[in-house]
């Protein structure tokens, strides 16, 4: 694929709001973990939470989308100058050209939640404020961003678990290359409910403390949520002294269980391999892996798997959602943000919870953030089903090797 130039990005989760917050806590190998202390949720398991979203409200012209998923929605496009960066594109290509391409899991559902509660006793209506296509339709968090950037270009949220918003990345590389956009904002949301608490809890793949990725003792993930937006546009017109590139997807399906992937890890592979070949990369080209890394027994053992069997055993890497959690159909996003930054800061974030590495992994695994040179990372996302997608992101000037 033709290399896109990643012009402005966004993110907000419970390590902060803002790069430089999430970067001061990835150096700090901090979490944002806490108990779980969410609505109705008494569960033994800790959650990566946002303070100050209930009380939050979305602008006063968009209130028909107001929920917790669009109030996150909105910090997260108000911080780092985003909605600035894409005016400003908007103004060069016109509000027609740029696409809009967002990634969630569970939209606003805990919107439904929370009216079903206010059914009416005779009847069992659901209450007459309660706005489904605003809110829990996943096509709502889409409509969201592009009513409140003024765009009207195509739009459309892609919701496969986990791997959601690193596959619009993709989506936005065959927009881009079909002449159908000139630019994209892609991205997404996930917020805390209670069918995502109470569903993966039923399934015994929560953690009882703060996650721990591949720790000889980890016990399943901790759940968050978060928002990332990023800007990608063709590198020959915004690529400058210090800008970081999208420079492959790799994407596959294994299909081998609802909710387990295959154990030998084929199908994470075949996307990590098809990502570098997109790049025209080969494994030894990358400097940094961000892993899934969910801190399940199958799911970091499978991803282990296939990291050495592509990579084998020198090649740096790390899972960072022990310091954010699980941020589902986030994560995709977040974790490429935080690839962006370990290449603008060279850093390579080490494992916030983690302190012992299961002996059955077997791959280069940092427990403490270092600084090294990072030109090139590979960042993964996984989702249930074996929905994998895999992307390679680099400086936009590397020296030979």
């Amino acid at each position: 694929m033709q290399p896109l130039a990643i012009s402005h990005y966004s993110i907000v989760n419970c390590l902060g709001a803002g790069s430089q917050a999430i970067l001061n806590a990835l150096r700090e190998r901090r979490s944002g973990l806490t108990p779980c202390d969410f609505e109705t949720a008494a569960l033994d398991t800790y959650i990566g939470r946002v303070p100050g979203i209930e009380e939050a409200r979305v602008r006063p012209d968009l209130v028909a989308y107001d929920c917790r998923n669009n109030r996150l929605a909105e910090l997260g496009l108000s911080l780092n100058g985003f909605a600035g960066a894409v005016t400003a594109a908007r103004d060069r290509y016109g509000a027609a050209r740029i696409g809009v391409f967002m990634g969630t899991s569970t939209s606003g559902i805990l919107e439904s939640e929370l009216a079903f509660r206010r059914r009416n006793p005779q009847t069992g209506a659901l209450p007459p404020d309660f706005r489904y296509q605003g809110t829990h339709n996943t096509c709502s968090l889409a409509e969201f961003v592009r009513c409140y950037l003024e765009l009207k270009g195509p739009a459309f949220v892609v919701s496969s678990a986990c791997s959601s918003t690193a596959k619009v990345f993709g989506s936005a590389a065959r927009m881009i290359a079909t002449g159908v956009c000139d630019a994209v904002v892609v991205g997404g949301v996930d917020t805390l409910c209670l069918t995502t608490l109470h569903g993966f809890h039923s399934l015994e793949l929560t953690s009882h403390g703060p996650c721990r990725p591949f720790d000889k003792e980890r016990d399943g993930i901790s759940i968050g949520e978060g928002a990332g937006y990023a800007l990608l546009e063709r590198a020959e017109d915004q690529t400058g002294e210090g800008a970081t590139l999208l420079l492959g997807v790799g994407e596959s399906s294994d299909a081998y269980h609802m909710s387990t992937p295959h154990p030998d890890g084929l199908g994470a592979k075949l996307a990590m391999q098809r990502a570098l070949d997109s790049a025209g990369l080969a494994p030894a080209d990358i400097d940094y892996i961000n892993l899934h890394g969910t801190a399940t027994r199958t799911n970091d053992a499978a991803e282990d798997a296939a990291v050495r069997g592509l990579f084998g055993t020198d090649t740096a890497c790390s899972s960072t959602k022990g310091a954010t959690g699980h941020l589902l159909g986030a994560a995709g996003i977040t974790e490429a943000i935080i690839s962006i930054l370990a290449i603008e800061h060279d850093l390579m974030p080490g494992s916030a919870n983690t302190r012992d590495v299961d002996p059955d992994l077997k791959s280069r695994y940092l427990l403490a953030s270092r600084e090294a040179r990072v030109r090139r990372v590979l960042s993964n996302s996984f989702g249930f089903g074996g929905s994998n997608c895999s992307l390679v992101l680099g400086a936009a000037s590397v020296p030979s090797r």
